[in-house]
């Protein structure tokens, strides 16, 4: 097809695009209900097959007609795969879990508190460490492995989290773009 013919074929669908769009609207409404699809569907349906047929066999001889037929067609075609198509018992994808950008996310914010950890000043590093441990120590067993007592536990993890919560607050600010 020259370009010619493809301007001409375009100008042609374009005319009766805005002549059709009324009838088809009208049409699609009719017989979206009884085939159970929205009539907005059934109108791309149509149009898309409006525009298989122009780069086909040109234009219908009376588009009108052959958009009444194609509206029917297109109704009976999604009836028939609506009667074919059953939904999933349960749903394939599960998406009750985290998915991977949360867990890429979760796994850098990790890695960058675990870094400023180890560069706390004094038992700090340790006294966190043994805190964000995945084994969940209490506090009898986190002080038996620093050597410390249990009572002095709490005012030394109160003084690291203060320590550890102005380095990162320094860091978040130095961060941001200025201006």
């Amino acid at each position: 097809m020259s370009a010619t013919d493809m301007a001409a074929t375009y100008m042609s669908a374009m005319g009766m695009v805005g002549a059709l769009s009324p009838l088809l609207a009208a049409e699609a409404s009719a017989e979206a209900h009884a085939s159970g699809v929205e009539p907005g569907d059934l109108e791309q349906a149509v149009w898309l097959r409006l525009l298989e047929r122009l780069d086909e066999d040109g234009p219908p001889s009376d588009p009108a007609d052959w958009l009444r037929i194609a509206v029917r067609t297109e109704a009976r075609r999604t009836r028939r795969t609506t009667g074919i198509e059953l939904p999933y018992a349960t749903e394939p994808a599960d998406d009750s879990g985290p998915d991977p950008e949360q867990l890429a996310l979760t796994a850098a914010r990790r890695r960058a508190l675990h870094s400023a950890v180890r560069r706390l000043p004094g038992r700090c590093p340790r006294l966190m460490a043994a805190l964000l441990s995945p084994q969940d120590l209490t506090y009898r067993e986190i002080a038996g492995e620093l050597g410390i007592s249990q009572g002095s536990l709490g005012p030394e993890r109160s003084r690291c989290l203060g320590c550890l919560r102005r380095m990162l607050t320094a860091e978040v600010a130095a961060d941001e773009p200025r201006g």
